[in-house]
């Protein structure tokens, strides 16, 4: 396990292939958050032969709806949402060129077989953590589907953003790593 910084979008296919699972990152750049309502509507507009509301390719979506901002803050609680909820539409989004994602919990096979198949890699945000994740948030824009309220995309810039990679583009899922080792 190593403790790296990166920085996003994706430029370079050898930072994703560098990352392997259980690595410790803080993440800087650009990111693009999406929730539940946000990717059923992504996957309608690719059904329809429509374009996404951002560039995907090279991306990170982060899986959160925050909340609204106090008075002199940038953003509300940005903590993680619950992966699985978005693993229907993760295949599809990976083969059209997003490279990362961001959230808490366990991935479905399909979802790893396609991080794999894509040179992608997901992340763990640490759940309950959302002061600290708010903390390296720098700048929010909302871009698409402003209806959805805290589920509409949003750019961010993010600084040090702390996670964990949890699958890397090798296959490998920290979570079961994990498990071996305890058991062994």
């Amino acid at each position: 396990m190593s403790k790296l910084r990166i920085s996003v979008p994706f430029t370079d296919e050898q930072t994703i292939t560098s990352l392997k699972a259980g690595d410790q990152v803080t993440i800087s750049g650009t990111i693009y958050t999406a929730r539940d309502a946000a990717h059923k509507r992504m996957a309608e507009q690719v059904e329809a032969g429509e374009k996404l509301p951002f560039d995907i390719n090279n991306q990170v979506i982060y899986y959160v709806g925050p909340t609204p901002a106090k008075p002199g803050e940038i953003i509300g609680s940005a903590g993680p949402t619950t992966s699985s909820r978005m693993d229907k539409y993760a295949p599809g989004l990976l083969d059209l060129g997003l490279k990362g994602m961001i959230g808490k919990g366990y991935r479905n096979q399909s979802v790893i077989d396609s991080i794999e198949k894509n040179n992608a890699v997901y992340f763990g945000a640490v759940g309950g953590s959302a002061a600290l994740i708010s903390r390296s948030i720098k700048s929010v824009e909302m871009i698409a589907y402003k209806d959805l309220g805290t589920e509409a995309i949003r750019k961010m810039e993010i600084e040090d953003f702390p996670a964990i990679v949890i699958n890397d583009s090798q296959g490998n899922d920290w979570y079961q790593l994990a498990l071996e080792k305890y058991h062994n």
